[in-house]
């Protein structure tokens, strides 16, 4: 629940309240169209205060239990007192029963111009709070959306970080290969030198062989034949 947030329509209920609870006196000195359209306005302004009293329920559902019980019977209060102002504005004796109210609370509100000026300064009050109310919703607005901007940038460097670490198994990998491929490379340079000193050997053998061989058959002809 957002205390501040629930402290803006208790501000609005209450503008639209005093305003609604002037009306009933201005019907019974007006006539005509002019009382019908003060009529449809009570309507509209109490369709208003019905819509800020079920955004306070709306803001409650999270308030502590202690906090929540007491707003919402004053809530039960409020719909009351609204839904007693509606029964005066369509009793057919409605200036009896708003005349005997306004004695016993010793409320007099003037003349209609008086009325008519506070009236106005309490719509003014009303848009003022209602325009507050607009900003604080964009304001939160704005909020949920940078969150979510930067969750999703966390989730994006997360990835990237992953993406990161296995491209550098990868390459470790890769490293590993290519050193046990240098090995493989050094043993086979040293095997064919080995095989390249005993093929020399034999060479040289076969050589020597030949030499006495030779030697031995040139000592046979000249002792064969020379003799």
């Amino acid at each position: 629940m957002s205390s501040e947030e629930f402290e803006k329509l208790h501000e609005i209920y209450k503008s639209l309240y005093d305003e609604l609870n002037l009306m009933p006196e201005r019907v019974l000195k007006c006539h005509g169209e002019e009382k019908k359209r003060l009529v449809r306005t009570f309507d509209e302004r109490h369709g208003e205060a019905e819509e800020v009293l079920q955004g306070m329920e709306k803001e409650l559902i999270g308030a502590p239990s202690s906090y929540r019980n007491g707003m919402t019977t004053k809530l039960r209060m409020y719909r009351r007192d609204l839904g007693k102002l509606q029964r005066e504005i369509k009793s057919s004796d409605l200036g009896h029963g708003f005349q005997a109210r306004a004695m016993e609370g010793g409320a007099n509100y003037g003349v209609y111009s008086a009325q008519n000026q506070h009236s106005t300064h309490l719509q003014s009050q009303r848009a003022l709070l209602l325009q507050g109310h607009e900003h604080l919703n964009n304001a939160t607005e704005s909020i949920e959306r940078s969150q979510r901007i930067a969750a999703e940038t966390d989730q994006i460097g997360t990835d990237i970080i992953e993406e990161l670490g296995e491209q550098r198994e990868q390459l470790d990998r890769t490293r590993d290969r290519l050193v046990n491929t240098g090995e493989n490379l050094s043993r086979s340079r040293k095997i064919l030198r080995a095989m390249s000193r005993r093929l020399m050997t034999n060479k040289l053998l076969l050589s020597v062989i030949i030499i006495m061989e030779l030697a031995i058959l040139g000592a046979v002809i000249y002792l064969k034949f020379f003799r």
